[in-house]
């Protein structure tokens, strides 16, 4: 069982995995990665039932990244939870190594993903297959707010609600910002809990970055049995790296040498800060 300050260590080192990986790569989503650490963070290193020496194990838990270009995220949750090398990362979007959008090739990743608004359904069958099997298995996914613009979210939040798949969990990362800019200038998908309330799921808001809210919300999503759960969590795009926070430039954009030093600099103070 890791304690608050575990998680908080590991959220620390997957920043510093995902800045440099992608500066190394000259590309990649810096933004959306940074903003959704602590959840991912929470699954991989408390929440979900895992083991990385056999990815193929019937019994454990599912998680399906709908928000593909946040893969330097998974590539580095599932390098510190030891499914591959942490060497490995610095293969990110070079030729033979780690994809730029999640690639089921890999060891640990369920699903391969990058279309926006296709995750959800993913996840759909994941789950209920999982009930058709007689397993005890949750399945997890994890979506962009802009993402939630995709009329094939709607549907398969619909199909969710209908058969009742209370073993679902999505997490949406409500950092308000996508590609083009900010969400309510793009296509406002608000007032997004009360839409998926409407459609039929049980809805929590919490603060994305607070790991006690974040354990309490996956606790509670895990004793509903009757309905899929959603977890709306408020986060901050580029968290973490004060010149990213906030910035739609940062979205899909690597930084250079002089950028990465700062920003791991910054990390590293923001540490010295926190535990004095």
């Amino acid at each position: 069982m890791q304690t608050v300050t575990d998680l908080q260590d590991k959220a620390l080192s997957i920043r510093r995995d995902i800045l440099t990986m992608i500066a190394e790569a000259g590309s990649g989503h810096p933004g959306g990665s940074l903003s959704a650490v602590e959840i991912v963070v929470a699954l991989y290193f408390q929440i979900m039932r895992l083991d990385p020496a056999n990815c193929a194990w019937p019994d454990r838990d599912r998680f399906v990244l709908s928000k593909g270009h946040a893969a330097p995220l998974l590539y580095a949750a599932l390098a510190e939870r030891g499914y591959f090398p942490l060497e490995e990362l610095g293969t990110l979007r070079k030729l033979g190594g780690l994809q730029g959008h999640p690639c089921c090739k890999t060891p640990g990743v369920d699903a391969s993903t990058g279309s926006l608004g296709q995750g959800l359904a993913i996840a759909n069958g994941m789950a209920l297959a999982g009930r058709l099997d007689g397993k005890d298995y949750r399945v997890y996914t994890l979506l962009g707010d802009g993402e939630t613009e995709e009329g094939m979210v709607w549907e398969a939040a619909m199909a969710a609600a209908h058969y009742r798949l209370g073993n679902l969990t999505a997490i949406v990362d409500h950092n308000r910002l996508q590609i083009d800019g900010a969400i309510a200038e793009v296509m406002s998908p608000e007032p997004l809990a009360e839409k998926w309330v409407a459609f039929g799921w049980h809805v929590q808001v919490i603060d994305g970055h607070d790991f006690g809210q974040i354990l309490e919300a996956f606790g509670r999503a895990s004793r509903q049995q009757e309905q899929p759960q959603v977890i709306i969590a408020e986060t901050v795009k580029g968290r973490g790296v004060s010149f990213m926070e906030n910035q739609v430039k940062w979205h899909g954009s690597a930084p250079n040498g002089e950028q990465l030093q700062a920003a791991l600099a910054e990390l590293e103070e923001g540490v010295r800060q926190w535990k004095r």
